[in-house]
């Protein structure tokens, strides 16, 4: 190789609202975001798709534009995409349709129409996944009993980020990270379970081979684009929450807890086995597959998303607060009070502060009197929500643990952080930020490095 060729791993992360294609050189250099492009919801007839077609597009845009680079050399891709859907192909390989997104209504009511035939205690025996009207088991049976077209005609069922892989590469596996999602694996083989697959009426010879994160599943196909040499493409941990959670800078042998923190938040700790059990059930503590056959266990909280939804409200008034002006808000005020903030009532409401208003009346707390007394009453929510998730979590986990990592956006959060620190009584180490996309990278580069990322460089 020339001495000014650089080496390069590429990541494709696909979230909800935008992708990325981002490269990260060998020798553990700064990351670097090539392309940008937005994601979103399609409605088309009363149902919600994701655009395959346009993301394909993107991501082949930005391959191209890296393989007319001659002085770099791309050693291997991969990618991550959010969990749960699914793309139907025919016998040839040719997608039937758009997938249907998660948030399409169509499975409203299938948990209950689904259980009819199996308990929900038997479902989660099984599988160890939280119920939510989006898991796979419930989309596939929602299809069945709505006799979805393309469904009925599927040869192929494949998850988003194998799909993708599928483009690149040629070939069709089921990455064991992303099928974990489904509520259909079995944790404790790491198989699929056939009879909750024929129960949702769909075909248990449709879905492709299991593959562990680290799969090197075959080139690059040069129709993609061609770089005029062989880039593996590797089935990396296809969930992105997976991968931001290989991410995690822990050594070999810590007892420790990680915090995905951003807009929605995820607190969990990787377990060498699933837990499994009443209480964890009654909790609603989903297990997930991790790498190297590990399982995630950890539990949905809410995050940023009611400061989020109150700052847009303000703005509306007027009111654009900056986040330094929120912090100093908050040692403003003089009284907070601490809600519940996985209150259903803070789901989605049409006023985030007439939810919060309302909220503490019902439940005869404090009102927050003004703007800054808001901003320190979701803080400090936020902050014991945690504590109280944390409990829970040490109660399940088969170890003491000794420290949370928070990774993703709210790594940033220094006062979040800070809050939560004093709370659970154990130290808060914060970042990496982009741990989705470092998380992919070091599942291509296995032995340790040190991968760090550059915000807003571009090649």
């Amino acid at each position: 190789m020339e001495p000014n060729i650089k080496q390069y791993y590429c990541a494709v992360d696909l979230g909800a609202t935008s992708g990325r294609i981002i490269v990260s050189p060998v020798d553990g250099g700064e990351m670097e975001v090539v392309r940008r492009f937005p994601n979103g919801i399609k409605e088309s007839d009363g149902m919600f798709f994701w655009d395959m077609d346009f993301l394909i597009g993107e991501i082949t845009t930005g391959l191209r534009q890296l393989a007319e680079q001659k002085d770099i050399r791309i050693v291997s891709i991969g990618v991550d995409t959010w969990g749960c859907d699914m793309i139907f192909l025919d016998a040839n390989g040719k997608p039937l349709a758009q997938p249907r997104a998660y948030r399409d209504p169509y499975t409203t009511g299938m948990i209950e129409e689904y259980c009819k035939a199996i308990s929900l205690e038997e479902v989660y025996n099984r599988t160890g996944i939280q119920f939510m009207p989006f898991n796979t088991l419930f989309q596939l049976f929602a299809c069945h009993k709505q006799n979805y077209e393309p469904f009925l005609k599927a040869a192929h069922y494949l998850f988003i980020p194998d799909y993708i892989n599928y483009v690149l590469s040629g070939r069709m596996a089921c990455e064991y990270t992303i099928l974990s999602t489904s509520q259909f694996l079995n944790p404790y083989t790491k198989q699929i379970d056939s009879e909750l697959i024929e129960k949702a009426g769909a075909k248990m010879e449709c879905f492709a081979e299991i593959v562990m994160p680290g799969t090197v599943l075959g080139n690059l196909r040069s129709e993609i684009a061609d770089f005029g040499y062989d880039i593996p493409v590797i089935a990396v941990a296809g969930h992105d929450t997976a991968s931001a959670v290989a991410a995690v800078p822990a050594q070999e042998g810590e007892h420790y807890a990680y915090l995905s923190s951003g807009t929605w938040s995820l607190m969990g700790i990787v377990s060498e086995k699933p837990i499994i059990s009443a209480r964890s059930r009654e909790l609603n503590f989903t297990n997930e597959g991790g790498i190297n056959g590990t399982t995630r266990v950890l539990k949905n909280i809410t995050g940023m998303w009611i400061l989020e939804q109150c700052r847009k409200e303000w703005a509306a008034q007027g009111k654009d607060y900056s986040y330094p002006e929120i912090m100093q808000m908050f040692e403003e005020a003089t009284s907070a009070t601490v809600f519940n903030t996985d209150d259903d009532a803070f789901a989605n409401p049409p006023s985030m502060l007439t939810a919060i208003n309302e909220y503490c009346k019902e439940h005869s707390l404090p009102t927050p009197r003004n703007d800054a007394e808001v901003v320190r009453s979701i803080f400090e929510s936020l902050a014991a929500r945690y504590k109280t998730v944390f409990g829970w979590l040490q109660e399940l986990a088969p170890f003491k643990i000794e420290k949370l990592y928070v990774i993703g956006g709210g790594a940033r959060n220094t006062l979040l952080n800070t809050l939560t620190e004093k709370a659970l009584g154990i130290p808060v180490i914060a970042g990496p930020t982009e741990a989705t996309a470092l998380g992919n990278i070091k599942i291509q580069d296995p032995p340790e490095s040190s991968l760090s990322y550059s915000k807003k460089t571009t090649i």
